[in-house]
């Protein structure tokens, strides 16, 4: 009797599919105007940014309901780092008419403890998108199996 295993590329390929549609279900319910837990943006942006193998600085853009607009990868890095320009940040914040943004990105090497430059990096956007009116709702790091909320941990 011969046994027939899928290959390696088809179950990467049925992977992508419900990763696909998962992040379908996240963003239909991020049109929702209840969205104000990070919950569902922390699941978002792991689903988004978790499985990478280099840091990438995402934004999700909100209307004034806190409604999705968008979802950007901005600026992509190194294992350690990526480089963030707050200016590109408040040009796409104007250019898709953001009310509020969430900030993201992704610590391939596992833990999502922030470091002080993340810290810092948020501050700097928080005053720079305050002075377009517009609001830093969270800022989420993601592993492939963890997340941290600035909002949840009261450092917004």
């Amino acid at each position: 009797m011969k046994h027939h295993f899928p290959s390696v590329s088809s179950v990467k390929g049925d992977e992508d599919a419900v990763i696909e549609r998962a992040l379908s279900i996240l963003e239909e319910r991020m049109r929702r105007p209840a969205f104000g837990t990070p919950d569902t943006a922390k699941d978002y942006c792991r689903l988004q940014l978790g499985e990478l193998d280099h840091e990438v600085f995402g934004v999700i853009f909100l209307d004034a309901q806190n409604r999705l607009i968008e979802f950007r990868r901005m600026f992509t890095g190194t294992q350690t780092q990526a480089n963030v320009y707050p200016r590109e940040i408040v040009k796409a914040v104007l250019e898709v008419k953001a009310g509020a943004v969430i900030l993201t990105h992704n610590h391939p090497g596992g833990t999502v403890m922030p470091s002080r430059a993340d810290q810092v990096l948020t501050q700097t956007l928080k005053s720079a998108l305050a002075l377009v009116d517009v609001r830093v709702m969270d800022h989420v790091v993601v592993s492939a199996s963890d997340t941290y909320s600035f909002a949840e941990r009261g450092l917004l």
